[in-house]
């Protein structure tokens, strides 16, 4: 094993994770957080203890998703078996943009699927429960996973490699955009706006109000980009348009009775 490789890998992930997760909690929880507490979904705020699990976690995730990546890109053995290659116009540039959006509706269907399984009461505990212990999550929720359900996330990535030809810079690219997401999806504020989740483009994407949701009662809401599994499954919640509308709806006048609580 190179471990310089390795630890450059967990750099990578890791850097991008605390300045993204870091960014929106100095953002939210600590400059607007009285101005923009009434934006908030759920209006009360993480104790210590639970950003404390979320990192602690989260470090754990980064380690594995670090290995797994390691041996899927540079350890020989398993590497040369996969579809990586590195010059871009071994397939073109028609294909390296096509890429990203075939990644994306792979990763929500792997995701969504893996993830109600891991709902399943048999499974749940053991693999799912460390993450939704979460039931308020903060930016820093985003990798807060069990070991064993971060080898589950991290699946993706052997999936992508196996069936697809994919330069490395892939990879970073579209695991940046899934970070990002992701740290949006636990931000615990809606950034979508008003009359989104009922739109003709809106009603299919994931938002911030529509994962809160599933954090807050567990079942429910199980996509990650897209919610047409949701919709298509009836997994979606009965009341999220609903609740959509009245997180957005919120007036400026209700900060100065939230401030109170």
């Amino acid at each position: 094993m190179n471990w310089d490789i390795y630890f450059k890998i967990i750099k990578a992930i890791g850097i991008r994770y605390f300045l993204l997760a870091l960014f929106a909690t100095i953002l939210f929880y600590f400059i607007f957080k009285n101005k923009w507490r009434f934006k908030k979904i759920q209006p009360s705020f993480p104790q210590t203890k639970d950003y404390a699990r979320e990192i602690g976690y989260s470090i754990i995730t980064i380690l594995i998703f670090a290995f797994i990546g390691y041996v899927t890109n540079f350890y020989e053995p398993v590497a040369k078996h996969t579809f990586r290659y590195s010059d871009i116009n071994t397939y073109g540039w028609v294909w390296y943009i096509a890429a990203f959006p075939v990644m994306a509706i792979m990763h929500d269907a792997y995701f969504y699927w893996t993830h109600r399984l891991m709902h399943h009461p048999k499974l749940f505990k053991y693999l799912h429960l460390v993450h939704h212990k979460s039931t308020n999550p903060t930016p820093w929720a985003a990798y807060a996973f069990h070991p064993f359900e971060a080898v589950v996330e991290a699946g993706i990535l052997i999936v992508f490699v196996f069936t697809l030809p994919l330069h490395l810079t892939h990879t970073f690219i579209f695991f940046f955009f899934m970070i990002v997401y992701n740290v949006y999806g636990h931000l615990g504020y809606e950034l979508y706006p008003k009359g989104f989740s009922k739109s003709v483009v809106g009603k299919w994407i994931n938002t911030s109000v529509n994962h809160n949701q599933h954090h807050q009662y567990f079942k429910g809401n199980y996509g990650l980009y897209f919610l047409w599994w949701d919709r298509w499954m009836g997994t979606i919640r009965n009341d999220y348009d609903t609740r959509f509308e009245e997180v957005k709806g919120r007036s400026k006048q209700e900060n100065v009775a939230s401030l109170t609580i």
